[in-house]
């Protein structure tokens, strides 16, 4: 099982929340660090309550969107807030530094959380609906009906503080992840994770737990 650590512009070193043009000159060399600057200016007018949000980003919704406190993301990023005319209130929320890299798509049409200091590998998948229903609440959708024209049936998911999220993995409707978590590479979370656990899998599964009174993990 591997983890992979987000890097991005939230790992530099801060001044003021803004990297000077001599830390990005030393991390990115001339054209990165011209690049880079070009991406934070654009950020501060477009997104002023963010940190880093890189191009490009698609995004959809913006209006059901809370984007939190200084956001990182990477490239590639997708958001999808689908509401409607009947819509009131986020249907996205994100909290204070968040950290994601790239091409995470992220999809609501009643409810994503996403708590502070969440860190993302890049290409993960977060959506709180699917096209139709199968078995869950005793609802059965038809298959010979095409998946696009199928109801959307969505469930609330929470992601709370200081969970970090491997590369490749799926959160699907309906899940909570516990404080602290950490999902390992390429796992598919379809149920509840507890606070403070290692978990991996397809479906994801408890691998470890924190014993916080020994400051231990323990395996299952």
């Amino acid at each position: 099982m591997t983890y992979t650590k987000s890097v991005s512009i939230a790992s530099m070193p801060r001044h003021d929340n803004f990297p000077t043009i001599q830390m990005l000159w030393r991390s990115y060399g001339l054209f990165g660090a011209l690049g880079l600057a070009s991406e934070l200016i654009t950020t501060r007018l477009l997104f002023p309550g963010a940190r880093l949000i890189r191009r490009p980003a698609h995004i959809r919704g913006r209006r059901w969107i809370d984007f939190g406190s200084r956001l990182t993301t990477g490239r590639g990023l997708r958001i999808d807030a689908l509401g409607d005319e009947s819509t009131r209130g986020k249907l996205i929320c994100f909290g204070t530094d968040v950290s994601i890299n790239d091409y995470v798509h992220i999809g609501a049409v009643q409810s994503v959380v996403i708590g502070d200091r969440v860190l993302m590998g890049s290409k993960v998948l977060i959506t709180d609906h699917n096209h139709g229903s199968y078995g869950t609440q005793g609802k059965h959708s038809d298959p010979r009906i095409p998946p696009s024209a199928r109801p959307l049936v969505a469930a609330p998911v929470v992601i709370e503080d200081d969970v970090w999220i491997g590369e490749f993995v799926s959160v699907l409707p309906g899940v909570r992840i516990g404080k602290g978590s950490i999902i390992g590479t390429l796992s598919t979370v379809a149920r509840d994770i507890p606070p403070y656990c290692v978990a991996a899998g397809n479906p994801a599964r408890v691998l470890k737990r924190y014993d916080l009174s020994s400051g231990q993990w323990n395996r299952e």
